[in-house]
């Protein structure tokens, strides 16, 4: 598979979804695999993305939010899905939510090499391959190299205990926003627009696995917020970390210095 395949689906999805109006089908059908809860446009992003991988023959395992792990043989790749990230901004009529493709080689992090991500709102697309450079709509991009954050953005399951254990960064940034996307933050790092990017608490590899790569890509600098590399970390459906993602060294290493 290629980072065209992905972008027809995409491409597909965003044309559906656009006409979907997730605002207006908000009856939950219960909880997926993640525990969270799983609404219409969730199923439908799902469903058209997995149908997409089996009418290509594709052979591959799957590691998706709503269903859960599927392994058809180790040695295959690993299909990491978040078919919607931010269904509570889609449900509430927040215009800030995604779907999110990454496909791995091997057993960890390291191993990833197509990383995808579209904005189901504006059709905005972030990509990369691993050793390839990472782009926004077809444009190279690159992150930005300031040495002061303009803006920070973070994303915490728990915000009340959260923002207490990254207070000290966000003091120096000049704005501060939690979009509800962890992978459009991740993307839009990418492309310059944040310059500093946390999750304290644990996210979820099909949260953030291709938001990963495509920031690798465009030269962040990706740790845990203790700075300790994720590169081993398995692909699994149960695999989780806290995140800290910059723009630079230098970012990066004022805002560990302010975290510990």
């Amino acid at each position: 598979m290629e980072i065209e395949f992905l972008r027809d689906i995409g491409q597909r999805l965003f044309k559906e979804i656009s006409l979907f109006k997730p605002q207006f089908n908000t009856t939950a059908l219960g909880r997926g695999a993640s525990g969270d809860t799983t609404f219409p446009i969730d199923k439908l992003a799902e469903d058209r993305i997995i149908e997409a991988f089996e009418k290509a023959g594709a052979k591959i395992n799957i590691i998706s939010e709503e269903r859960g792990s599927k392994l058809i043989q180790e040695n295959y790749p690993s299909l990491i899905i978040d078919p919607i990230d931010g269904s509570k901004n889609a449900v509430s009529g927040i215009p800030f939510f995604s779907t999110s493709i990454a496909i791995a080689e091997g057993e960890t992090l390291k191993s990833l090499k197509l990383g995808y991500i579209i904005n189901l709102v504006n059709g905005d697309e972030f990509w990369a391959k691993r050793d390839d450079g990472a782009f926004f709509n077809g444009q190279r991009i690159k992150t930005r190299d300031n040495t002061m954050p303009v803006i920070i953005a973070f994303e915490a399951s728990t915000p009340h205990n959260a923002v207490k254990q990254i207070l000290p960064v966000l003091k120096i940034a000049n704005r501060v926003r939690c979009f509800g996307s962890t992978a459009l933050d991740l993307a839009y790092l990418s492309r310059g627009a944040l310059s500093i990017f946390i999750v304290p608490t644990p996210s979820r590899i099909f949260d953030f696995s291709a938001g990963v790569l495509i920031a690798k890509e465009s030269s962040a600098i990706v740790t845990d917020i203790e700075g300790n590399s994720i590169e081993n970390l398995k692909i699994a459906f149960n695999t989780k970390t806290t995140l800290l993602v910059s723009a630079n060294e230098t970012l990066h290493k004022k805002a560990l210095d302010l975290i510990k």
